[in-house]
């Protein structure tokens, strides 16, 4: 799969001071989305195939006018000459989708404060602004998250998503695909900036026998090395889905481990919950609070119905059989789990149904992987965060000392720690 090689900076996001459609949805269930979609995605320039071999003089980027901004396209532009170097190999089509995409949005920012202050802001957005920037003072007076320019500036992107994640995994295994990156380190998915991108390269992982599962972004980091700016999307649910947003993309940026998304998703998931709490309890939103709760809750029983289902998946394809009795054990294991769910809906959940569309739609080994990644360490990291007495900096500096533990025994060290040192 390519991306337009000849590709300009000419598109121009919709303009916030025009009357922007950005605004917190009436109703949410951000767990609906935390416990089985990512809600970010990193924009790693990853290691090239030898498929692509056009050379990086004929890729053409228009350079953005403001001083700052040549800065960054620089920056960018220059770290993909050198991960080409690294990488030995040149794949231009998806360093340039990456760059093209993240430099417009780059591009498009507009100052918090400078939105919050302009006469001319509609007072819809000014309201969502000012809201969003009481969150960002929160995470780092409160949470000890990074004190940085990340999250002070605001981009309308235009759509609903910034960003398509593409899944895969084996016909008969829950191990998804992995795609290794220069800096970022290996991750079970690949990023692109536009919806018919990711749906080509999920035809060619399908042509190649792989389930797969495609699924909109919300937000993304860059993990520091730009200052990530608040989107649009991001306000499309409620004040309490952005706070989660704002806490777990800092959270990256606090401690982040190569090549272990779980560890760094299930860190970042920990931070998100408990800040959620700290900032509802602060602002007195009580009702606030007990809509978390439930969906946590929600969440909770979701992940342990996914896990039954995984666990059945699991038996199934380590057994010996035909291909043919292998799908059909398969089939009837996901059925299963839809009715699983059914029943705890109409049960324990009172009929809500924020998770009908995901149970509704296909489901396959890629979308299974994707819901494990960010969910199964979070017990753990919840458990230290109680032994290091609900203080952020101790908690992220055992975090830290984690980290440097070699990955196969750091998973086993988190569950084993009695003491917060």
């Amino acid at each position: 799969m390519d991306f337009e090689a000849s590709a300009t900076m000419g598109s121009k996001l919709p303009s916030t001071a025009q009357g922007s459609k950005v605004g917190f949805g009436p109703k949410a269930d951000y767990f609906v989305l935390r416990a089985f979609r990512p809600t970010y995605l990193y924009i790693p320039f990853p290691k090239p195939c030898p498929n692509h071999p056009t050379p990086l003089s004929l890729i053409h980027l228009q350079q953005p006018r403001d001083p700052t901004m040549q800065r960054i396209f620089l920056q960018a532009f220059l770290l993909i000459g050198l991960l080409s170097v690294l990488s030995g190999c040149i794949g231009p089509g998806y360093y340039v989708q990456s760059l093209k995409g993240h430099v417009e949005i780059m591009t498009a920012r507009k100052d918090v404060g400078k939105l919050i202050e302009d006469p001319a802001t509609p007072e819809a957005l000014r309201v969502r602004m000012a809201a969003a920037a009481d969150v960002r003072r929160f995470a780092s007076d409160e949470l000890a998250l990074p004190d940085n320019a990340s999250y002070r500036s605001f981009v309308d992107v235009g759509r609903e998503y910034v960003t398509w994640a593409v899944f895969a995994a084996p016909e008969f295994s829950l191990a998804p695909q992995v795609w290794c990156f220069p800096v970022f380190g290996c991750v079970p998915y690949r990023g692109y900036f536009a919806k018919k991108s990711a749906d080509e390269l999920a035809q060619e992982l399908e042509g190649q026998g792989l389930d797969v599962y495609v699924t909109g972004i919300t937000a993304y980091s860059t993990l520091g090395w730009t200052s990530d700016p608040l989107l649009s999307t991001m306000f499309l649910r409620d004040k309490t889905y952005l706070a989660s947003l704002v806490f777990h993309e800092l959270a990256h940026q606090r401690v982040y481990v190569n090549d272990d998304t779980a560890f760094n998703e299930a860190f970042a998931v920990a931070v998100e919950m408990t800040g959620v709490r700290k900032w509802l309890r602060s602002i007195g939103d009580a009702d606030g609070l007990r809509r978390y709760e439930a969906g946590l809750r929600r969440s909770d029983d979701f992940v342990a119905l996914v896990a039954q289902a995984r666990d059945e998946l699991s038996k199934v394809y380590r057994t010996a059989g035909s291909v043919e009795d292998k799908r059909a054990a398969k089939a009837a294991a996901i059925e299963r789990l839809r009715a699983r769910y059914r029943a705890t809906r109409d049960t324990d959940w009172d009929g809500y149904s924020g998770y009908d569309a995901w149970f509704e739609s296909p489901i396959n080994n890629a979308k299974l992987a994707a819901t494990s990644v960010y969910s199964e360490q979070v017990p753990a990291f919840l458990r230290l965060f109680e032994l290091c007495s609900q203080a952020y900096p101790r908690f992220y500096e055992a975090v830290r000392r984690l980290s440097a533990v070699d990955k196969a025994g750091r998973t086993a060290a988190l569950k084993a720690a009695e003491t917060c040192e």
